[in-house]
């Protein structure tokens, strides 16, 4: 990644590190990792495991953990932290905001925006938008180009709506969300009853509420509640392409990672962790601080602090035994068809 950056700023963000070491290099202009960085880069020891690569590293400042015990080369800096990673997070934030300055506040020429809408200072509603009746939006909220407010949505303070995304009529918005490409708020439930033979809609009047904090990923959908709420809790971030179905609840904290899908009415509690690609069947209860593995599906209640894998799930300390065993299973056969049937 190449960039401008100011050794002094860089330095700023950590008063109270350990520096060991010097370069002459004042500007650094690109994050690299250790074996792909050059002089005027900077790189950060994240794995114990490349521990190896920060001696031949040709970096001229690197990031690293405070109990580091090598001596930099000629020419080098070390900026010892105790959370390496989260000095990372720090310096790509700083980063962000350059490489990604905010739209200037206002409304695209391009924009529609309705006569009633309600805008607190230092909105940006971007191009080919559109913003229905009795829309309020907080002050400090960004929305990309393409984007489809709808009517009556609220949508907080500080958040940003990336290019393409969707919040549908009525759906509310908390403050500090960010909602990237392609997401859908407030789509219809699938529901249908068999009538006469065939597939009848069953509508869904309800809406998508999504609290302060939240991220969501690319082109997740969420669909809204039949008759009252869709709810995603406070400070939870969810990952692209996951489903989540009608009257949904999921609590504060979670994290939910690529392609999941969520059965409508699965209550998730507080600081549940769903790996990718796991599925849940409808109106099921998840415990508080449940952990699930990727490709798991759950089928019943899941008691809080559980951790759960495999299909149909299963405690993962179980899964790992049946999985050895299951590995085992060739060499038994072996045995059963050499062994004489008269002994």
């Amino acid at each position: 990644m190449n960039f401008r950056f100011e050794l002094d700023e860089i330095l700023s963000l950590f008063p109270s590190c350990e520096i060991d070491g010097s370069t002459s290099v004042k500007l650094i202009e690109g994050i690299a990792s250790l074996e792909k960085a050059k002089a005027g880069d900077l790189s950060f020891l994240e794995n114990p495991k490349y521990r190896k690569l920060v001696d031949e590293s040709r970096a001229s400042v690197l990031l690293l953990p405070q109990d580091f015990d090598g001596t930099p080369s000629e020419n080098q800096l070390f900026i010892k932290l105790s959370q390496p990673s989260r000095g990372l997070a720090l310096l790509c934030k700083l980063l962000e905001q350059k490489l990604f300055a905010p739209p200037p506040a206002g409304i695209h020429s391009t924009a529609f925006v309705e006569n009633d809408v309600q805008m607190e200072e230092n909105v940006s509603v971007g191009p080919f938008c559109y913003v229905g009746n009795g829309v309020k939006i907080g002050k400090n909220t960004q929305i990309l180009s393409h984007c489809h407010i709808g009517n009556q949505a609220r949508i907080g303070s500080s958040c940003k709506i990336h290019p393409g995304v969707r919040v549908l009529t009525k759906c509310e918005v908390g403050s500090r969300v960010i909602l990237n490409s392609g997401v859908v708020l407030g789509s219809e439930g699938y529901g249908f009853d068999q009538v006469g033979g065939g597939h009848e809609k069953v509508p869904h009047l309800g809406i998508v509420v999504v609290q302060d904090d939240v991220e969501i990923g690319a082109n997740t959908c969420i669909d809204r509640a039949r008759f009252d709420e869709s709810r995603i809790g406070k400070g939870s971030k969810i990952d692209n392409l996951v489903q989540i179905g009608h009257n949904v609840l999921i609590g504060k904290g979670c994290l939910i990672v690529a392609q999941v899908g969520i059965s409508g009415s699965v209550q998730l509690d507080d600081q549940v962790i769903v790996g990718g690609q796991a599925g849940f069947a409808g109106h099921l209860k998840v415990g508080k601080g449940a952990k699930i593995a990727g490709q798991a599906g759950i089928t019943k209640d899941v008691e809080p602090g559980a951790f759960l894998k495999g299909n149909p799930a299963m405690p993962v300390q179980l899964a790992h035994r049946i999985a050895i065993l299951q590995r085992k299973l060739p060499e038994l056969f072996n045995r059963f068809a050499q062994s004489d049937p008269n002994k």
